[in-house]
């Protein structure tokens, strides 16, 4: 920033085991973001190594790293970043696409994907033809289809009501018991208890890692 030099993220030290849930939270500025693109292979680090699924990644090319979010990683938005001029099977069907994976086995995963959240009445509706509610569970939907062995969520509550955000949240603790991974991102302390560990950020520093 100008003359001023801000670390992001200063030395962290962080492992996430396979099946967990776990919660990162801190105010705005905290660093959670920079986490959350550093674990989702957004960006990369200026120093230090990451390795995902066991495989370090901190060094990859863009294409690479494309491949493992394709792959290895599910994102769950805030706002959803749903493509408007497509219903909701064709939203689900794109990571599959992206795959290369054969239409007819493209299409049964989306359908599926979709009758898991719920939403298997609801498939040919586009997103303005949506709730709030049913619009992430369409994106939790598309981050499931492609079996990550991770789930990141970022302020997946953030865009809907409390009773809504309670649905999203008990679908996120019902995918957690069927065995995913789940790493929350959150400023609200009341979703982040609901994680079964949580790891607090503060100035660029894990400042707390607890069970919950």
């Amino acid at each position: 920033m100008g003359e001023n030099k801000v670390t992001a993220l200063d030395n962290i030290s962080l492992s996430i085991g396979t099946h967990e849930f776990v919660s990162i939270v801190g105010p705005s500025g905290s660093g959670k973001s920079t986490l959350m693109n550093m674990l989702g292979c957004l960006d990369t680090p200026t120093s230090g190594t990451y390795k995902l699924d066991g495989k370090e990644v901190s060094k990859l090319k863009d294409d690479e790293l494309a491949e493992i979010r394709n792959f290895k990683v599910g994102f769950i938005f805030q706002k959803f970043n749903l493509l408007q001029k497509l219903n909701a099977l064709e939203n689900v069907e794109l990571p599959l696409i992206y795959q290369g994976l054969r239409p007819k086995e493209v299409r049964e995963r989306a359908k599926k994907a979709l009758a898991d959240v719920g939403l298997d009445g609801r498939m040919d509706h586009r997103p303005n033809e949506l709730s709030g509610g049913q619009q992430q569970r369409v994106a939790i939907a598309r981050a499931l289809v492609t079996n990550p062995p991770v789930l990141l969520a970022d302020e997946p509550t953030g865009a809907l009501d409390s009773k809504t955000g309670i649905e999203v949240m008990g679908i996120l603790k019902d995918l957690h018991k069927k065995g995913n991974t789940i790493i929350l991102i959150t400023h609200d302390n009341s979703l982040a208890v609901q994680a079964k560990r949580l790891v607090r950020i503060s100035d660029g520093q894990v400042v707390e890692d607890k069970e919950t």
